[in-house]
């Protein structure tokens, strides 16, 4: 059962030519799609139908590219309850999730960088007889790899700046959540986007991926996902010394000091730990909490948490849906397994769910929160990427900077605390690409976004992004001679 999604490969629909790959719906475990993998063969000729359309793209006026977004942006929003219940099928997420921030902020990316495009400046410099200034021009055709747990909107983060700029783009959607970049690539081809300019191939990292990122003629490689798959495509991109830019894991830290506002920081702490599942790589898994308060934070959390509502995605009020897949599953549940070895206790959750009705085969966990695991255990340091929240206590705020600092990663923190002057010397210490004081996942696109250490290699976002997708050329005009 199921329909099949195609790749778009220079402005055509087709089939891939490599193995059958089955979508799942995780609520019901149930296939729902189906699609072939792009061979290399078919990566070949994404990529070269990239090259073939980049001279005439590039030449644009960059309010013509940035129109093409726009009306990107329009088409998507006129089948906004179409593509967010594509969203919530695809990855199992909540529809009002899907239908009030992925799909809107995959519309936001659109839009903002149409305008970002036309107003993107460079810098000159004058000086003693001479003025130098920089060209900033486009690369070619580059890659975008994206992941499945905010598809539509890290899709469309790294192909609308792309565009923007002038490039050409080959992009690779998850092979479990590749619904509504299929659906995009329709809207491209029923407004006439030239072809070539965006090509969407489907399959996987090993596979697909690969050719993809290790391809001779590609200029630059933009991915969102895991550390260990990152260092991989960066190893690929080497030989050809490309651009890469890297959003990878994190283990962010959650730090609620004792002159806190009380109920904005438990509120904050909830949100942080448990949104799409505790899928996004920026949820706060890690919560530091001063040891004078530690108790009653305790309580309220583990409260709060447990009155969330796991269910059917498509029921109205739930707050929590199915996890991606049976793997990603089957790791959760390992991962909470290892922390009961390692002597934490389960608060609330710690266990899977079954809800009723059409959702009892699917990959439901309950929000958990655990305790007593000292700061170095496997639950503390490595990724769960899941509904699961570790709380550690801590004293003064040194020893909350350390416990903070003191993974691998790097790539997101908040700090709650009422002292002005605490929270500016955290943001300049906290080793963390991002630093939300008193809140929590609360973006301006015009600012850099990335991360640390095994977090990731490069800055998205307003300007940034422009720059990763452009190449700079100083040009030096000699306007005087020398006396």
């Amino acid at each position: 059962m199921g329909h099949w999604l195609e790749h778009l490969i220079g402005g055509e629909a087709c089939q891939g030519n490599g193995p059958e790959l089955p979508v799942h719906e995780p609520a019901t475990g149930q296939i729902h799609a189906h699609l072939r993998a792009a061979d290399a063969a078919q990566v070949d000729a994404a990529v070269a139908a990239a090259q073939a359309a980049f001279p005439a793209w590039a030449e644009l006026p960059a309010s013509e590219r940035g129109r093409c977004l726009y009306r990107l942006a329009d088409a998507i929003e006129a089948r906004l309850e179409e593509f967010a219940l594509a969203e919530s099928r695809d990855t199992g997420k909540p529809l009002q999730l899907a239908r009030t921030l992925d799909i809107p902020r995959a519309i936001a990316n659109l839009r903002f960088f149409a305008s970002a495009g036309e107003q993107f400046a460079s810098e000159s410099h004058h000086g003693p007889g001479s003025l130098n200034y920089t060209l900033r021009q486009p690369l070619g055709a580059v890659a975008a790899i994206s992941p499945w747990n905010l598809p539509l909107y890290l899709f469309t983060w790294k192909i609308a700046p792309a565009l923007a700029a002038g490039n050409t783009v080959v992009a690779k959607p998850s092979e479990v959540t590749p619904t509504t970049a299929f659906m995009l690539g329709e809207l491209t081809q029923a407004l006439a986007w030239p072809a070539g300019v965006l090509n969407i191939v489907h399959g996987p990292g090993p596979d697909t991926g690969a050719a993809l990122a290790g391809h001779e003629a590609i200029q630059a490689v933009s991915f969102t996902g895991s550390t260990q798959v990152g260092a991989t495509i960066a190893s690929q991109a080497a030989p050809h010394f490309r651009k890469v830019s890297l959003e990878l894991g994190g283990k962010n830290p959650t730090l609620v000091f004792a002159d806190a506002d009380f109920d904005a920081a438990v509120a904050g702490a909830v949100r942080a730990a448990f949104a799409n599942q505790g899928q996004i790589c920026l949820c706060g898994s890690r919560i530091l909490v001063q040891a004078s308060i530690y108790e009653r934070f305790r309580d309220a959390f583990v409260e709060r948490a447990s009155r969330l509502v796991v269910g059917d995605p498509l029921t109205p009020g739930v707050d929590l849906g199915a996890v991606v897949s049976q793997a990603h599953f089957d790791k959760i549940i390992a991962s909470i397994d290892q922390a009961r070895t390692d002597g934490g206790r389960i608060l609330t959750g710690g266990h899977a769910l079954h809800p009723p009705g059409r959702c009892a085969q699917g990959w439901f966990v309950a929000p958990t929160v655990i305790e007593g695991l000292g700061p170095d255990c496997a639950s503390n340091q490595e990724e769960i990427f899941g509904p699961v929240a570790s709380l550690i206590p801590f004293t003064d705020e040194s020893e909350a900077l350390t416990i903070a600092n003191g993974t691998r990663y790097g790539l997101a923190a908040s700090v709650w605390t009422g002292h002005v002057g605490r929270a500016h010397r955290l943001a300049a210490r906290l080793a963390a690409g991002v630093v939300w004081i008193n809140t929590w996942l609360e973006r301006d696109l015009r600012t850099p976004f990335g991360g640390m250490k095994a977090s990731g290699v490069g800055r998205e976002g307003g300007l940034e992004a422009l720059r990763f997708f452009t190449e700079a050329r100083n040009v030096c005009v000699k306007w005087r001679e020398e006396p």
